[in-house]
């Protein structure tokens, strides 16, 4: 659309003042849809205003507008991460620890941001290289297939959360569902989608006929995931295992220390007594709940290792593991006999946190001013985490927003999921938001999910994504419940993201044709 060939009631979207507060407060409005404000229902509406936007002003402007409206997305949605501040336990000063908190949160929202940039100036080009007799099909299409695209790409990276699809969990658990035929960006396509629709409606002239077909595709979305959220779970007892969770409630500030190390041994120790009178078979403690290196020497004077001698109940502990000179983050299988049954190690580590970015080059200089010796390393990838009682499906923490993290472990014989996390060490909102992942992760690969965390949210769902217990936040908690192995495999768990790539090609052809159209004329 040229200026002068703009509807009347889009003429005034061209100012770009205007069209800048437009972008930026739709695009705080999508923020508001994740958890813990969970207006998911925005979702479906707030991408629409940037979209119409993209259509009225140039590819140079319209870069501006997609970063402005990922400003305000990404920077409200992971705000959550200013919550490392202050690190005044670490020895880091007052107001050194604000700016690393400030440094986090302005540097991986403009990492998002720039994405979007991306996918608005490609919009806008999009428009101004074709026939102007393009198909609002046609249009929605490459939208679609563009974002996926760039969310994919995005997944790619170490910085990696705020995907369009995690703002409908962990309500909309017929939406979710989709995830279960291609994984995530199935829902993330459903979304941008209907936004797409809404958009090219509002800027025809044809508003309410249009809105039908919105009304149409958007409830057919919803009947197809509820269908799936309506299949019967088979659950014979054969399969049952009574699992224990303790969420011991370590401050960050003490974790590390002595006061810290005491408190947790007696709190996992006492909390798995307890947990094993309740007749359970397995326990879960934690990411790191015990701070120390779990060898079958150093743990044998722990108390956690004495009680397990004497009640003989299997425990996956969160402790430190050893790899060469290095050290791991890992989840110990601890048999009934205290030997150490199998071990996962974290593969999704935390940027800065767990490790340094760019070792190579700064690896030397961290060396000097680091006392230590050992480093955090990942683990491989291709980990299988056997236990006594079948294959289990194992996160930590971080890895909770990677997918197929958890499609390559169901896909290779994972019967239940198992997640440790920390998350002491941000604001309230982030616990929420990461039990919205493993939300979604259960889903997507038809299992039952065992959350530990060390402060909140510790929790049980099924395969569904419906949470049958929820721990409080801040508290010293145990809880005991029934899950159930199984050994179904998904669309997504089978194929993995094949949508990204169908629609990829779609959206190639429709530009071949949409150049070659434009050239006859």
């Amino acid at each position: 659309m040229t200026p002068k060939h703009l509807p009347w009631h889009l003429k005034s979207l061209r100012d770009w003042r205007w069209a800048l507060v437009i972008a930026f407060t739709s695009g705080l409005g999508m923020g508001l849809t994740p958890a813990p404000v969970n207006a998911w229902l925005l979702a479906w509406g707030a991408l629409a205003p940037l979209w119409l936007l993209t259509q009225v002003h140039a590819p140079k402007m319209a870069l501006l507008l997609g970063a402005a409206w990922g400003v305000g997305y990404h920077g409200a949605a992971i705000s959550w991460i200013t919550g490392i501040h202050p690190m005044t336990w670490l020895g880091v000063p007052w107001l050194a620890s604000l700016a690393i908190a400030a440094f986090c949160w302005i540097a991986i929202t403009l990492w998002g941001a720039a994405l979007v940039a991306v996918w608005a100036w490609a919009m806008a080009l999009y428009r101004l290289t074709g026939s102007p007799k393009t198909s609002t099909w046609a249009r929605v299409l490459v939208g679609v297939a563009l974002w996926c695209g760039l969310e994919w790409i995005w997944s790619q990276s170490p910085l990696w959360w705020t995907s369009l699809s995690y703002t409908q969990s962990p309500h909309n658990l017929a939406i979710l569902h989709l995830g279960q035929l291609s994984g995530p960006l199935t829902v993330t396509a459903a979304l941008v989608l209907i936004n797409g629709l809404v958009a090219e409606v509002v800027s025809t002239k044809g508003r309410w006929q249009g809105m039908g077909w919105v009304v149409i595709v958007l409830v057919s979305l919803h009947i197809l995931g509820f269908g799936l959220y309506s299949q019967p779970l088979d659950q014979p007892p054969a399969t049952a295992l009574k699992v224990g969770i303790i969420q011991g409630n370590i401050p960050n500030e003490i974790k590390l220390y002595s006061e810290g190390g005491r408190r947790a041994l007696e709190g996992y120790t006492s909390g798995y007594r307890a947990l094993a009178e309740q007749g359970v078979e397995a326990v879960l403690t934690p990411e790191t709940a015990l701070p120390f290196l779990w060898t079958s020497s150093s743990a044998t004077y722990s108390s956690f290792r004495r009680a397990i001698l004497e009640q003989g109940v299997v425990a996956w502990v969160g402790a430190i593991g050893q790899q060469g000179k290095n050290i791991t983050n890992s989840l110990f299988t601890i048999t009934g006999q205290g030997e150490i049954f199998s071990r996962y190690d974290k593969v999704n580590l935390v940027p800065v946190g767990e490790y340094i970015p760019f070792q190579r080059w700064l690896g030397g200089l961290i060396e000097r001013l680091s006392p230590l010796d050992a480093h955090l390393v990942p683990g491989s990838p291709n980990q299988t985490f056997d236990t006594p009682f079948g294959q289990a499906i194992t996160g930590i923490c971080y890895d909770s927003a990677f997918a197929e993290h958890f499609r390559r472990q169901t896909a290779a014989g994972g019967e239940f999921l198992l997640s440790a996390s920390n998350n002491a060490h941000y604001s309230s909102a982030m616990p929420a938001q990461h039990h919205a992942q493993d939300v979604m992760r259960a889903i997507e690969s038809d299992r039952w999910a065992v959350r530990a965390t060390n402060t909140g949210y510790s929790g049980i769902v099924d395969p569904h994504g419906n949470t049958h217990w929820l721990s409080g936040l801040n508290t010293y908690q145990i809880h005991a419940d029934r899950i159930y192995r199984r050994h179904t495999q998904t669309p997504y768990v089978r194929w993995g993201d094949w949508l990204t790539p169908l629609l990829s090609v779609l959206a190639i052809g429709t530009c071949v044709m949409k150049r070659a159209g434009w050239r006859e004329q």
